[in-house]
């Protein structure tokens, strides 16, 4: 199965807007790693189906802030079936908000000082494709270990097609305590192909020394030829692509 998201916000005044779908499918022990959106290759109207579900659901709960209805989809059978509403903002949502232009973050404040939502379902217009790889301080070739320990060097990519999400800087420690996720790389493009392309070459220029990352796993996952032509599953990356992997470090 695929797994398959809408990031939904509600006001409060019966305003419920989706912005789009997400595609979350790529993950190692159902952890998110590579999320992108729109959800590519939805057959019919599967994809529109899943946005409306999403919208009612939400409407029908006198909900207020940023939601995301979680779904997971056979796409050979075009079905699909809910899976859980986070009741929050997601590490994901820079890649709905690269395709939509809109700012999920000021749409929360705006909602929670009691306002309407600044727009309407009319006005989201969806445009190009966006791909957000989650960069953790993990070293892949052993079974993602974590790596804390002193951040030497850190220089994260630039580019107008790029977003980097980060509060990483050189002489920073990363403690064992929490989290290992450095940061969120997002690329855009036109179309699919080009934000992936971009993503990957954004991934090749982060550079990092002190700790292990995760950035050449995402970026050697990114260039598999079942990633590029939509042929994965939740569990594509343990069952396929961790089985003939060879880790060369990039960061």
């Amino acid at each position: 199965a695929r797994h398959v998201e809408v990031q939904v916000l509600a006001d409060g005044h019966g305003g419920v807007v989706h912005l789009s779908h997400r595609d979350c499918t790529l993950q190692r022990r159902y952890q998110k790693l590579i999320e992108e959106a729109p959800a590519p290759n939805l057959p019919g109207n599967l994809g529109a189906e899943i946005l409306d579900a999403a919208t009612r659901l939400i409407g029908s709960l006198d909900y207020e802030g940023a939601a995301t209805c979680e779904f997971l989809v056979d796409a050979e059978r075009a079905t699909y079936g809910f899976l859980e509403i986070n009741a929050r903002l997601q590490v994901e949502h820079p890649v709905s908000e690269a395709i939509t232009g809109i700012d999920v973050v000021r749409e929360q404040l705006r909602i929670a000082g009691g306002e309407r939502l600044s727009f309407g379902q009319d006005d989201v217009v969806p445009r190009g494709h966006a791909i957000e790889a989650r960069i953790n301080a993990e070293r892949p070739e052993s079974d993602f270990m974590p790596t804390p320990g002193l951040l030497e060097e850190w220089a994260a990519p630039i580019g107008s097609d790029v977003r980097v999400d980060t509060a990483c800087f050189p002489g920073w420690t990363i403690a064992p305590y929490y989290d290992s996720l450095l940061a969120k790389v997002v690329a855009t493009g036109a179309d699919r192909t080009q934000a992936i392309t971009r993503l990957r070459h954004a991934l090749r220029h982060l550079h990092v020394r002190g700790v292990a990352t995760t950035a050449r796993f995402a970026h050697d996952v990114l260039g598999h030829s079942d990633v590029v032509e939509g042929r994965i599953h939740t569990r594509w990356l343990e069952d396929v692509f961790l089985e003939d992997w060879t880790p060369m470090e990039v960061a």
